[in-house]
């Protein structure tokens, strides 16, 4: 097959199938709207960051495509279910939903407080929860399919790291759960755990407050591409593949963490102490 063909047929993959991905005003979640949009699908984009979405929404309407932009505040069931029904209002089904909104915590047990932990779990669990329960009796009619998107870091927990490590630790024993749950419904669920990949999360605060003079301690020839990651999760999800780990070093550790977790406790260990 050519190389051109190849192109037209991932260009239609998700045609008049409609997306709503939630954190999508930057990172994977912004890069997800646009592959979607670009494959085909009509997108609602939702977040906190109403401005942004909305430049977001704006563009892909001036490329031609159909998106909706919606305030949400995963936090809040009520929030997700005003977003959803504008959804089915707007286009009348729901067929993917993306719960990608997501921060992380950071520091000691010995700094950290109760309220850090249930912040931390408040958007990174229960905003994934209140996202899936929501949007299933509508992925039920369309047998479509759910992205949970976790992290490396649900298979290892690093030093200073342990309430974001939980949350996604959290996330994917749902998905677990979900894929045998939810396979009698036809609904596929695709769990997503990215390595590094270009985003902010690391300049958000343990509020959850977007920094944008803070420093990223990701090294840039570390970091995929938001995009090519997005097109490695679209397609994941196309196929309805239980997982997909996302980056070269991703996977690696990944691999060590399950063959190796003794090996894999030393080495990062050892990579603390240097």
């Amino acid at each position: 097959m050519s190389q051109s063909s190849k192109q037209t047929i991932s260009q239609g993959l998700w045609q008049d199938k409609v997306v709503l991905i939630t954190g999508a005003s930057a990172g994977i979640g912004e890069a997800l709207s646009r592959t979607f949009a670009q494959q085909g699908a009509k997108v609602a984009v939702t977040a906190r960051r109403l401005d942004r979405l909305e430049a977001l929404a704006n563009e892909l309407t001036e490329q031609g495509y159909e998106a909706l932009a919606l305030a949400c505040d995963v936090t809040q069931r009520t929030s997700v279910e005003a977003c959803v029904q504008k959804v089915i209002d707007q286009w009348g089904r729901l067929d993917v939903m993306v719960a990608n909104a997501g921060f992380g915590v950071a520091g000691p047990l010995a700094r950290l407080t109760a309220e850090d932990y249930q912040r931390q779990f408040d958007t990174n669990v229960f905003g994934v929860i209140h996202s899936l329960k929501v949007a299933l009796p509508h992925l039920k009619e369309t047998q479509g399919r759910a992205i949970i998107v976790g992290s490396v870091n649900a298979y290892v927990s690093l030093a200073h790291n342990s309430a974001y490590a939980m949350s996604k630790f959290a996330v994917r024993a749902l998905a677990q759960s979900l894929w045998i749950e939810w396979a009698r419904y036809g609904v596929a669920v695709t769990l997503v755990n990215p390595g590094f990949v270009e985003s902010e999360i690391r300049k958000v605060n343990n509020q959850g407050v977007y920094k944008e003079d803070a420093k990223d301690f990701v090294p840039q020839w570390l970091m995929m591409p938001a995009q090519k990651a997005a097109q490695q999760i679209t397609k994941g999800c196309f196929k309805r593949k239980r997982e997909v780990i996302i980056t070269g070093h991703g996977k690696v550790i990944v691999f060590l963490a399950r063959l190796f977790p003794k090996l894999t406790f030393h080495l990062l260990k050892r990579a603390k102490k240097t």
